[in-house]
């Protein structure tokens, strides 16, 4: 199962998808003024940014959440996994991981922010912790990715 991850067509395709949901984001958040919840973690913040939505709003948001921010986590997770895995044969178990964790972490914070979007069960409070750490998950997997691009064209034109 790991080892498909790391087929080149694998990784161009989630590679196309993270940027095509990225771009979606942006495009459905200026279309319709939404703030995302996705990158606030203050708790105050969130809930004014919530307090501040529209009917339409909280619905294009929840319906967002719902389905393009479920899939970017598993679209950016099949990214960052397979390449760890394939640049870094040795050791891309371990330097998978942040990837791994980063997944359910968005997922979790996802399910926060619809309930808070659609019923009055509030558990914003969490998103002061998962929020900076999915950023923090997501960027060591960017790291560890661009790490291993350029390890690979580094040894690349050292056997040239």
């Amino acid at each position: 199962m790991i080892t498909d991850l790391t087929k080149s067509n694998v990784l161009w395709i989630s590679f196309f998808a993270v940027v095509a949901l990225t771009l979606s984001f942006q495009f459905i958040a200026q279309r319709y003024g939404l703030v995302l919840l996705d990158g606030l973690y203050d708790p105050a913040e969130v809930r004014a940014a919530i307090a501040n939505m529209t009917a339409q709003q909280r619905s294009v948001h929840v319906w967002v959440t719902s389905t393009l921010d479920v899939a970017y986590p598993i679209a950016y997770g099949i990214f960052f996994v397979g390449t760890a895995y394939k640049f870094f044969p040795t050791c891309g178990k371990y330097l998978a991981l942040p990837a791994l964790f980063c997944v359910p972490i968005d997922l979790v914070e996802g399910v926060i922010q619809v309930l808070a979007l659609t019923t009055s069960i509030d558990w914003i409070q969490a998103k002061a912790i998962l929020t900076p750490a999915k950023f923090a998950l997501v960027l060591s997997a960017l790291f560890i990715t661009l790490y291993g691009v350029t390890k690979v064209r580094v040894l690349r034109r050292e056997v040239m």
